[in-house]
């Protein structure tokens, strides 16, 4: 049984509490504990009040809209999954910060794309975003599932030098889910040959490929001797990482990128497989 909790973020939305029910069954399959956050997201000079005699506030309003959010979130993840040891916590201070902070030293933080209504959806957003780009742990953005299986998980290898904790996380995905593993590696040249059917590569840039098609090759042999129980495939594309990445999580149950250490900013690749992606996104810190 995995001592290190999984944490789920919560605001009380649909939307996060599909986030709470994939981490209640990512936590049953893991035989991890289940650690349920949410934030009061006071404004700036708020404090809750102690005061019992005193009216209620907004700050009261808010601290009581979250306690409440985190009760219907444990009584959900507790019908997902009964097995699981469930607590939740509640979160003051900077939402983005604060949830981000919650997931440190977690097996994962796990947080939904969207917010309640317009204006949440922007700060739900913001805070999956931020998580994504700062967290210590790796972050898991949930969007629309797939009413079924794929039995497939993707991985984007930018490099094989800094994609390992990405590819091992990915592979742990797959052994637990009885799934196959399919990398995908895309390189994209500004000076590619465009034809009428599409980017030819320069000799440079073909060599580029075939150099990087070896090296993953190499990297995932290496894997199939720790990871024997999973099939593994791989394919070197021309394009943009985001787009092939994002085609990939259209057929399979779960994409895992990595995040270059020294990268906390938002990432081309990133900011648009979080945005356009079919369905669940892991961020991995390397």
């Amino acid at each position: 049984m995995a001592s290190k909790p999984i944490v789920a973020g919560t605001d009380g939305s649909e939307e996060s509490l599909r986030a709470v029910d994939w981490a209640a069954r990512e936590a049953a399959l893991r035989g991890a504990p289940l650690r349920i956050v949410a934030n009061a997201g006071l404004l700036p000079r708020m404090r809750p009040h102690t005061d019992a005699t005193k009216y209620e506030t907004v700050t009261d309003v808010l601290v009581d809209d979250r306690d409440r959010a985190l009760a219907i979130a444990a009584e959900r993840a507790a019908k997902t999954a009964a097995s699981v040891l469930i607590d939740t916590d509640g979160l003051n201070g900077p939402t983005a910060q604060a949830v981000t902070e919650s997931g440190s030293g977690a097996l994962m933080l796990v947080l939904g794309s969207r917010g309640v209504g317009a204006f949440t959806a922007l700060v739900l957003g913001s805070v999956s975003r931020y998580a994504a780009s700062h967290s210590s742990s790796p972050v898991m953005v949930i969007r629309d599932e797939p009413p079924a299986p794929h039995g497939l998980i993707g991985v984007g290898v930018a490099d094989t030098e800094s994609c390992r904790d990405a590819l091992t996380f990915a592979l742990e995905e797959a052994s637990l889910r009885h799934a196959a593993l399919h990398a995908i590696h895309a390189w994209h040249a500004p000076q590619a040959e465009l034809t009428r059917s599409g980017p030819v590569p320069t000799e440079s840039g073909a060599q580029a490929a075939a150099d990087a098609a070896a090296a993953l090759a190499g990297l995932l042999d290496e894997c199939r001797a720790k990871y024997p129980d999973v099939p593994v495939s791989h394919e070197v594309v021309h394009g943009h990482p985001a787009r092939a990445l994002t085609g990939l999580s259209a057929r399979a149950d779960l994409v895992v990128i990595g995040r270059r250490p020294g990268e906390p900013g938002p990432g081309s690749v990133r900011h648009a497989l979080l945005n356009h992606a079919h369905g669940p996104v892991a961020v991995v810190p390397s």
